[in-house]
């Protein structure tokens, strides 16, 4: 692996933290649980969080996308965007345990969220000029299985240092929950550690820089473009389109699948991190694993094997009545979450002209967000009509099954 590539795939290492210890395992239980007033309440107000952070998404990354080509300034916009992340994390820290700092808490969450996806897009679009065409798929499965890595031992340490020893750690009052806060200042405190080394590694393309005005004109006329030019391509359109609805079914289980966890099985924080340790295992497995073949595979039918085993196992996930049940299908289930990602991501970089490929990345990001205010929505109205968690999770299942659907109608070689 060159220089270049290692500095590429520590992102994925650095930015793994917020996902996996503030939107799914640490801070989305402790919100949803402990902030909130009752866990139903809480699972749908964090439902509709997600619902407001998915339509900026939907309306920004295409246009940032455009705006980074236009400009060449990729680099200092994933700065900007990294930067952002790493001061709303910290703000979680002020965050108490009562229903008052419960708006506070979401906010914080969703401006951290809308800032992560944007800063993927930018350093997505950097996959294509770190790695032969041939090895593409290798280095994104590495990279995302890299993340998982990351994302396992920021959580660790966050079980080790701040939750589980009692009396806390450093002075840390958990009457007022501040062993679990602190878990968001040290995501903080990760990602500004481990982002930087991509920033130096890579330069933006050369080439003239004009000024930004400029670049968000021309940002704007080349997603315009882009667009307009989409019914021409129609297999590029029909991924596009799956991806729409697989990858919102796959963002759903993200942001709900501890809180699913906490409020169906019981799990405490302390349980919470140690399936979250375990789930990170198994996903950085699969996804490093998985990234070795994906080359020999295919892309599109790597993420379609992922998608039904995903479907298959989640339905299991619905109807298991036991902890040991949860436990072992959840497990299994991870070893399919990172080739669904990393082999999207990977048939992305492949199908985008080199000359907008950044913008192809805010349309990638877009078909990730543009209905990603339905699965949440969804998720939230069925559990406040139903009275019930699983009832809500079911709703997830539909949007994986309909991605798939689409997706088996795009033949790679017709895309190219």
């Amino acid at each position: 692996m060159t220089r270049q590539a290692l500095a590429w795939a520590l992102y994925d290492w650095a930015n793994s933290a917020f996902p996996t210890v503030v939107s799914t395992f640490v801070i989305a239980t402790y919100v949803t649980t402990a902030v909130a007033p009752d866990p139903v309440t809480g699972q749908a107000q964090w439902g509709w969080m997600q619902t407001l952070a998915g339509l900026a998404i939907a309306l920004l990354c295409p246009v940032m996308g455009a705006v980074a080509d236009a400009g060449g300034r990729r680099r200092a916009l994933l700065a900007l965007c990294t930067g952002v992340m790493v001061v709303a994390c910290a703000g979680i820290w002020f965050a108490r345990p009562v229903p008052g700092d419960l708006l506070w808490a979401l906010i914080c969450v969703g401006v951290a969220t809308v800032a992560f996806e944007l800063a993927m897009v930018f350093y997505n679009s950097m996959l294509p000029g770190v790695a032969e065409p041939a090895r593409i798929g290798r280095l994104s499965g590495l990279a995302w299985g890299l993340g998982y890595a990351g994302g396992l031992v920021c959580l660790a340490l966050c079980l080790v240092l701040l939750v589980q020893p009692n009396p806390p750690l450093f002075g840390l009052d958990r009457e007022a929950a501040e062993h679990v806060r602190a878990t968001a200042l040290l995501v903080a405190a990760w990602i500004a550690l481990f982002a930087w080394p991509v920033l130096l590694a890579l330069p933006d393309p050369p080439g003239p820089r004009p000024g930004w005005g400029r670049a968000a004109r021309r940002g704007l006329a080349e997603i315009g473009g882009v667009l307009r030019g989409l019914p021409r391509r129609p297999a590029m359109l029909r991924f596009l389109v799956a991806r729409l609805f697989y990858t919102d079914g796959l963002n759903t289980l993200f942001a709900f699948g501890a809180i699913y966890a906490a409020g169906v099985f019981g799990m405490g924080f302390e349980e919470i991190l140690i399936f979250g340790i375990a789930l990170n295992v198994t996903a950085g497995a699969g996804a490093a694993g998985f990234g070795l073949i994906e080359d020999r595979l295919g892309s599109r039918r790597m993420v379609l094997v992922a998608i039904a085993a995903l479907t298959l196992l989640g339905a299991g996930l619905l109807v298991a009545e036991s902890k040991a049940q949860f436990w072992a299908l959840a497990l299994a289930l991870g070893l399919f979450i990172g080739p669904a990602q990393a082999a999207s991501r990977t048939l992305m970089a492949r199908l985008a002209p080199p000359r907008e490929v950044a913008a192809h990345f805010g349309l990638f990001a877009l078909s990730g967000r543009i209905t990603g205010f339905l699965g949440p929505a969804a998720l939230a109205a069925a559990t406040e009509l139903s009275g019930s968690q699983r009832v809500g999770m079911a709703t997830i299942l539909a949007f994986l099954l309909a991605g798939g659907a689409v997706l088996l109608t795009v033949r790679e070689a017709e895309a190219r």
